[in-house]
């Protein structure tokens, strides 16, 4: 089994190469770009040649997304790498996955993605915390529903957002500040924001608990999720390409 697999998210894009149902290669690359279809194809061809990875030896290029313009554009490059069809992620594939969802419309592919991969390796009552350019925290049963979803600004979009609207507030890294206690606007916006979503994750988890009636087990993906120091061994499980791997999971439901 070799599978291209691509999450098409709103800031960045991962990319890996799934051999024999390992990770062989994890790629990033940002998702604002000039001229996307050239960008991207120029890009993969030299990772792949760089890498040593062989298009034509690909078994299949699948592909999640919650960016509609790079879509089609994504899916011209994996044709033009593959000489076929790649499996794009979306409703009309949600039958085939053994996962009840309510919304099948409304619901990120990516937010799927994540629900079949742990419904497949934890069959039991899940709470998925995704750290991404939005913060959702899905919840999925052991009879692998997804019950539902909570969404808020991710930690970078709210420190974005104050940059952005206000007339002094600097750009901010999301750095792990050192104390509550801000000593300089930098810190003073780290300090709100970050420490501040430790609470907002931990009580939004409690929440979704008590509604779901389970203790149910929690685990956190996304490229931000390693930058909330207060939250480490808080998780059950750390997953940094869960999306990657619900992928792969639904290729291989679909081809079983």
């Amino acid at each position: 089994m070799n599978l291209l697999v691509i999450d098409i998210g709103n800031s960045n894009i991962v990319v890996g190469q799934c051999l024999d149902d390992r990770w062989k290669n994890i790629w990033r690359l940002p998702s604002h770009v000039e001229d996307p279809l050239p960008y991207f194809d120029w890009q993969l061809q030299n990772l792949f040649l760089e890498a040593g990875v062989r298009p034509d030896k690909l078994d299949m290029v699948l592909i999640s997304s919650v960016v509609p313009d790079l879509t089609p554009v994504f899916k011209e490059v994996a044709i033009r790498l593959n000489a076929r069809e790649p499996m794009i992620m979306g409703p009309d594939l949600f039958p085939a996955l053994d996962l009840r969802i309510a919304r099948p419309n409304e619901i990120g592919a990516d937010l799927v993605c994540n629900a079949l991969a742990v419904a497949d390796r934890f069959q039991t009552h899940s709470i998925v915390v995704d750290f991404g350019t939005a913060l959702t925290l899905t919840s999925v049963t052991a009879d692998r529903e997804i019950l539902g979803v909570a969404i808020a600004p991710g930690v970078k979009t709210a420190m974005n957002a104050l940059f952005k609207a206000t007339a002094k507030l600097p750009e901010v890294p999301a750095v792990w500040p050192q104390s509550v206690i801000g000593k300089d606007t930098i810190h003073a916006i780290q300090s709100g924001v970050m420490r501040g979503y430790v609470g907002l994750i931990r009580h939004l988890v409690e929440e979704t608990r008590m509604e779901m009636r389970s203790q149910a087990i929690t685990i956190a993906t996304g490229g931000l999720a390693h930058t909330m120091l207060d939250l480490k061994g808080y998780f059950d499980h750390e997953i940094p390409h869960l999306t990657l791997d619900g992928l792969v999971c639904a290729w291989k439901r679909i081809n079983q």
